[in-house]
C-alpha cells in the first residue's frame, strides 16, 4: 500500500504504490474511495477521486486495484439508472437511503438474475473474436446479442443453453493460449475505444418527427450534433423529444453535470414514458447515466466515458444508439478544475491546452460502422451533445472547440424560446453538413421535390430576415406587395411548419410523409398568392382568405386523414384566389 502525502480537493497525491500504472483504479483513503492515476512522476502518483474527499488526510493508504477504470457489461444494463462510474443508484438508495454512503459499491448488474440464452453457433463451429454466439431477451424490445469477447478465437469445444446466470460458464472454446470459459459478464476499459471493421459514410438520417430537424438540419445516423443554448432555451427539452420519437434502437442518456432538479425529472419522467412505436414503457430501451453538478467534478468525465462505452457495446450487437450528453460544458469545466489544481499551463479562459483534443476523440467513438465477426452487420452511435455557453456566448472555448468536430449545429434562441416558439432552433444561425450527402436518400425515399422544397422554403426565411431590417425603417404598409407575400409566407412557415408542440398527441411527432404534404400545401398556397400579385391582386385583399386556416390546421390532422385534407386545402385555396379575382 502507499500512503497519501497531499488532498486538493478531489485531487489527491500518494507515495510508494506498488505495481502502479496510467488510469488503473485506486482505493484512496480509509473510506476506500474510487479514484483513477492521471499522472505519475518517479514514486508519486496523482489521482483524481471520483467521490467527494471532505476529512481525508495525509497518511492514509492508497491502494491500487490493477486494473483501468472499467464498465460491466452484460444483460441487465438497460433499464438502469446508473451514477458516474456505473454504480446502481435504485439499488444504492435501498442499502444506504437517499444519499450514496462515501466508499459504497454495488455490482452494476444483478448477477443471481438468471436469463434464458439461447445460442446461435454448435460445437465444432470456429469463431472469431466479435461473434454473436447467442441471445438473451433482456428487455421485450431489445434482443441482447452475447458476443465473444475481442481476445478470444478458436473452436467451440462445448456451447450450453437454457436458463444461467451472467457470472456462469456457457461456453468453452479451444483456440490460442488454451482453453477459453466464455461468462455473458464482460469488462471494457471505457479510455479505450471498441475497433470496428470499417466506418461507413453518413448516407441514412436518423428521423427524429422534429419539422425544422428533419427538413432543414437533418443529422445522419452516426453523426454528431451540437446544441448550444442559453439557460431556458431548451436543451434538454430537445434531447428528450429525441430520446423519445428518435429513430434509434436504443438511448444512453448521460447527464453530466446538469442541475440536480434537472436530472431528478428525467429520472422520474422516463420511467413513465411509453415508447410511441411500441407501447412499451420507454425505460426498457434506455440506459440513465445520472451526474449533477453537485457530486465531485472529477466524475463528470467517468460519467461521459461510461456512457460511449456501453453505447458501443450495443452497437457491436448491430443496434443504432442516440447518445445524450447534456451537457459537455459542465464536463469541460471539471477538465479545468482538475487542470488547475495540477498546476498545469492554462489555455484560453483557463481551460486546459488539450480540451479540443477531448472533445474530438469522445466525438469520433460516434460513427456507422460494419461490425467485426459474424454474421455481418451495421451498428451505429449518434452523439447529440448540449452545450451551455455562459450567456449564450458561443464563441466561448467549448462550443468553439465542439463546433469544429461536429458537423451539425443547432443554435437555440433564447428570443424564441421566450416567445414559446419551440423547438427553439434558430433557421438562420443552424446548418447540417449532412445535407448534401442525405439529399438522394429523401429524394428516394420521402419526395422527389424534397430538396427543391427545402431550398425555397430556407431562401424565404433568409429574404425575410433582410426585409424585416426594411420594415423596422419605413413599416410594413411601405412595401411593395410582392415583399410582402414573402413576409406572409415566411410567417407561415415559422408558425405553422417549424413550430412544433411536445403537449399535442398528434403534432408532438411528425412523420416525413406529413412534412412532405405540409410543405406542398404551404408551395402551393406561395406559389398561387404570388401569381395573384403579379396578375394585380392586392395582398390586403388575398390576407382575409379563409383558406390561410387549413394550412394553420393541418398539424392537427392525423397521417390517416391527410390525403382528403391536403385535396380540399388546395380546392379551397383556388377557389378562394378565384372569388377574390372575379
Amino acid at each position: 500500500m502507499g500512503k497519501i502525502v497531499r488532498v486538493s480537493g478531489p485531487v489527491v497525491i500518494a507515495e510508494d504504490i506498488k505495481n502502479q500504472k496510467m488510469f488503473d483504479v485506486v482505493r484512496v483513503g480509509e473510506l476506500n474511495l474510487v479514484g483513477e492515476i492521471i499522472r505519475i512522476s518517479g514514486n508519486r502518483a496523482t489521482i483524481q477521486v471520483y467521490e467527494d474527499t471532505s476529512g481525508m488526510r495525509p497518511g492514509e493508504s492508497a491502494e491500487t486495484t490493477g486494473r483501468p477504470l472499467s464498465v460491466e457489461l452484460g444483460p441487465g444494463l438497460l433499464k438502469s439508472i446508473y451514477d458516474g462510474i456505473q454504480r446502481p443508484l435504485d439499488l444504492i438508495r435501498e442499502k444506504t437511503g437517499d444519499f450514496i454512503r462515501r466508499g459504497y459499491t454495488a455490482n452494476p448488474i444483478d448477477l443471481t438474475k438468471e436469463w434464458e440464452f439461447f445460442p446461435t453457433v454448435k460445437k465444432g463451429d470456429e469463431i472469431k473474436p466479435g461473434q454473436i454466439l447467442g441471445t438473451v431477451q433482456e428487455t421485450s424490445l431489445i434482443q441482447h446479442r452475447i458476443m465473444a469477447p475481442n481476445h478470444v478465437s478458436g473452436k467451440v469445444s462445448e456451447i450450453l443453453s437454457g436458463k444461467m446466470k451472467i457470472t456462469d460458464v456457457y461456453a468453452y472454446i479451444e483456440g490460442k493460449g488454451g482453453k477459453h470459459e466464455l461468462t455473458m459478464r464482460q469488462e471494457w476499459p471505457v479510455r479505450t475505444i471498441r475497433g470496428v471493421k470499417s466506418k461507413l459514410p453518413p448516407s441514412i438520417p436518423l428521423i427524429t418527427g422534429q419539422r425544422v430537424i428533419d427538413t432543414l438540419f437533418p443529422v445522419a445516423k452516426g453523426g454528431t450534433v451540437a446544441v448550444p443554448g442559453p439557460f431556458g432555451s431548451g436543451k434538454t427539452v430537445v434531447q428528450h423529444q429525441l430520446s423519445k420519437w428518435a429513430d434509434s434502437d436504443i438511448v444512453v442518456y448521460v447527464g453530466c453535470g446538469e442541475r440536480g432538479n434537472e436530472m431528478t425529472e428525467i429520472l422520474a419522467t422516463f420511467p413513465e414514458l411509453q415508447d410511441p412505436k411500441s407501447g412499451k414503457p420507454l425505460m426498457e430501451r434506455t440506459i440513465l447515466i445520472a451526474n449533477t453538478s453537485n457530486m465531485p467534478v472529477a466524475a463528470r468525465e467517468a460519467s461521459i466515458y461510461t456512457g460511449i462505452s456501453i453505447a458501443e457495446y450495443y452497437r457491436d450487437m448491430g443496434y443504432g444508439i442516440a447518445l445524450m450528453a447534456d451537457s459537455t460544458s459542465r464536463w469541460a469545466e471539471a477538465l479545468r478544475e482538475i487542470s488547475g489544481r495540477l498546476e498545469e499551463m492554462p489555455g484560453e479562459e483557463g481551460y486546459p491546452a488539450y480540451l479540443g483534443r477531448r472533445l474530438s476523440e469522445f466525438y469520433e467513438r460516434s460513427g456507422n460502422a460494419i461490425i467485426n465477426g459474424n454474421p455481418d452487420r451495421n451498428g451505429s452511435i449518434t452523439i447529440v451533445g448540449a452545450v451551455s455557453p455562459p450567456g449564450g456566448d458561443i464563441s466561448e472555448p467549448v462550443s468553439q472547440n465542439t463546433l469544429r468536430v461536429t458537423r451539425v449545429f443547432w443554435a437555440l434562441d433564447s428570443s424564441l424560446a421566450s416567445r414559446r416558439h419551440f423547438p427553439s432552433i434558430n433557421w438562420l444561425n443552424s446548418y447540417s453538413l449532412y445535407q448534401n450527402d442525405l439529399t438522394s436518400w429523401f429524394s428516394e425515399n420521402a419526395s422527389n421535390d424534397w430538396p427543391q422544397m427545402y431550398s425555397r422554403m430556407m431562401s424565404i426565411l433568409q429574404k425575410e430576415a433582410e426585409l424585416q431590417e426594411v420594415v423596422q425603417l419605413v413599416g410594413y404598409d411601405a412595401l411593395p406587395d410582392r415583399e410582402k407575400v414573402t413576409l406572409d409566407v415566411a410567417r407561415i412557415i415559422r408558425e405553422d411548419y417549424l413550430q412544433q408542440s411536445a403537449f399535442d398527441e398528434v403534432d408532438q411527432y411528425c412523420s416525413l410523409r406529413k412534412q412532405d404534404i405540409m410543405m406542398r400545401l404551404i408551395m402551393h398556397y406561395s406559389e398561387q398568392i404570388e401569381k395573384a400579385v403579379s396578375g394585380g391582386i392586392t395582398m390586403e385583399s388575398l390576407q382575409g382568405m379563409s383558406s390561410r386556416e387549413k394550412i394553420s390546421r393541418i398539424k392537427e390532422i392525423r397521417d390517416k386523414d391527410l390525403d382528403k385534407y391536403f385535396k380540399d386545402a388546395i380546392a379551397s385555396i383556388d377557389q378562394d384566389i378565384e372569388r377574390i379575382k372575379g
